[in-house]
């Protein structure tokens, strides 16, 4: 099983706009990460190359946004061909726009448990009864997706997913981040609740796979995908 996170941000200055001292590509990056994510690819305009300097050294690839006609359905379709060409396993995406940057890794990590023993369903984080992002869309929903209309939202887009027949669960998991966006400063957020229990239905030592790795161990990225250009290895995926 393997959750790549799809971040999205629709403007340079979305994606490099400070996040508690840090530009929120790269936060987003490293709480994905930290929560078991893989790969992570971040969808977004680099007119500068500001973004790709913010990601440097981060386990990550930055790709060229699809055509703007293509709306926010282009955008994260683009990010699921990215992902997939990196890894083929890759049989679901954290769907995430980047203006949700005060998401807790472990919000990351119980979304991927819950998608381990919920495969095919769209999994959508709450907090107090709130729907928020990351959402786990699972692969089997793709076709679906892309069927949709380009114009429409992210939100909008989920309800059209669930009127096109996909399932959807809400799991809550006690994490403000999920609803609460970067127009919030960090330590005027509601504060963290947690899950009740572990959404995956087992207990996690939150952070264990990230204490196996050495901090001495050097991250590589970002990588770079233009539109249109498969990822570097595997030429055979499309862009």
């Amino acid at each position: 099983m393997t959750v790549a996170a799809v971040i999205l941000a629709a403007t340079e200055e979305s994606a490099l706009a400070d996040a508690d001292g840090q530009p929120r590509v790269r936060r987003l990056v490293d709480a994905a990460w930290s929560g078991g994510a893989v790969p992570a690819v971040v969808v977004a305009p680099d007119p500068s190359g500001k973004v790709a300097a913010a990601l440097a050294g981060a386990p990550a690839t930055l790709a060229e946004p699809a055509p703007q006609e293509r709306g926010p359905l282009g955008q994260i379709a683009r990010g699921i061909d990215v992902a997939v060409s990196q890894v083929r396993e890759t049989d679901a995406a954290l769907v995430w726009p980047a203006r949700l940057c005060w998401v807790d890794p472990e919000t990351v990590t119980s979304l991927i448990e819950a998608h381990g023993v919920r495969d095919g369903v769209l999994l959508r984080p709450t907090y107090e009864g709130q729907a928020g992002w990351p959402i786990v869309l699972p692969s089997s929903a793709l076709a679906d997706l892309r069927s949709l209309d380009p114009e429409r939202m992210p939100d909008e887009l989920v309800d059209d997913l669930l009127a096109a027949g996909q399932v959807q669960e809400l799991l809550e998991l006690g994490d403000p981040g999920v609803v609460h966006d970067g127009s919030v400063a960090r330590r005027d957020l509601p504060p963290y609740l947690g899950p009740v229990e572990p959404a995956g239905g087992h207990v996690h030592e939150w952070g264990a796979a990230v204490a196996d790795h050495s901090d001495e161990t050097p991250l590589e990225g970002p990588a770079l995908a233009p539109y249109g250009q498969a990822v570097a290895g595997d030429p055979d995926q499309p862009g």
